[in-house]
C-alpha cells in the first residue's frame, strides 16, 4: 500500500512558516515540524529549499487568482467598483495578522530574489499578471466612461501594482494598514479622477 504524500500539508503549512519568519527564517526542520511531517518527507518530494520556495510563490498565487476573479476580472461588476475591491481585498488579508506578516510576494521580491534568479523570474512573472489584470479592469473603465479615452492602462495598473507594494512594506513596518488605504483613497480621489478631468479641459 503506497504511502500517502505530504506534499501538499508541507506546502500548506509551510507557506503560513514562510509567511512569518520569512524564507531564509524558516528552516526546513521549522517548516517539518509544524506541518508534523518527517524531515525526509521534505527531500521527497523537493528537490531544494528553492524548489519549495518556487511552489510556495505559485501556491499562494492561487489564492490571489481567486481574488482577481472574484474583482478585476469579474465582468459583472462596473470596473472601478472591482478596483476598489482588489485593492480592499489586499488590505484585508494583510491584516488578519495586523500586517505583521505582509504580502508574501512582496516578501520575497525583498528578501530571495536577489540570489535565487528562478524565483526572480517566477515572481516578475506574476507582477506581470497581476498587472495585466489590473490593465484589463482600467481599460474596461475606460470602455464603460468611467475613466477619460486617453488613459494609459499598461502604465497605469503598472503604477498601481508599484505602489501597493510599496504600501504593504510600509504596513509590515507600521503594523497599520493606513499605507494602503492612503493609496486606495489618494488613488480614487485625485489621480484617476483628476486623469479624467485634466483631459476633459483640453
Amino acid at each position: 500500500m503506497a504511502r500517502a504524500s505530504h506534499k501538499e500539508k508541507i506546502l500548506t503549512v509551510g507557506m503560513q512558516v514562510v509567511h512569518a519568519h520569512g524564507f531564509a527564517g524558516a528552516s526546513v526542520r521549522d517548516i517539518v515540524q509544524a506541518a508534523g511531517v518527517p524531515q525526509g518527507s521534505f527531500t521527497n518530494h523537493f528537490a531544494s529549499k528553492e524548489a519549495f520556495g518556487l511552489e510556495v510563490i505559485d501556491l499562494y498565487f492561487a489564492n490571489a487568482r481567486k481574488t482577481i476573479s472574484e474583482t478585476l476580472r469579474n465582468d459583472q461588476l462596473p470596473p472601478l467598483q472591482r478596483l476598489r475591491a482588489y485593492i480592499d481585498a489586499g488590505i484585508d488579508r494583510l491584516n488578519k495578522n495586523h500586517m505583521r506578516d505582509g504580502c508574501l510576494l512582496g516578501n520575497f521580491a525583498a528578501e530571495a530574489s536577489g540570489w535565487s534568479e528562478p524565483i526572480r523570474q517566477r515572481l516578475n512573472d506574476v507582477f506581470d499578471e497581476i498587472q495585466q489584470s489590473l490593465a484589463y479592469c482600467l481599460r474596461a473603465a475606460v470602455k464603460a466612461g468611467e475613466l477619460d479615452a486617453h488613459l494609459d492602462s499598461e502604465e497605469m495598473a503598472g503604477f498601481i501594482v508599484s505602489s501597493l507594494q510599496g504600501a504593504n512594506l510600509l504596513a509590515k513596518a507600521q503594523l497599520n494598514p493606513a499605507p494602503g488605504e492612503r493609496f486606495r483613497d489618494l488613488l480614487f480621489s485625485a489621480i484617476l479622477p483628476r486623469i479624467h478631468a485634466a483631459k476633459a479641459s483640453l
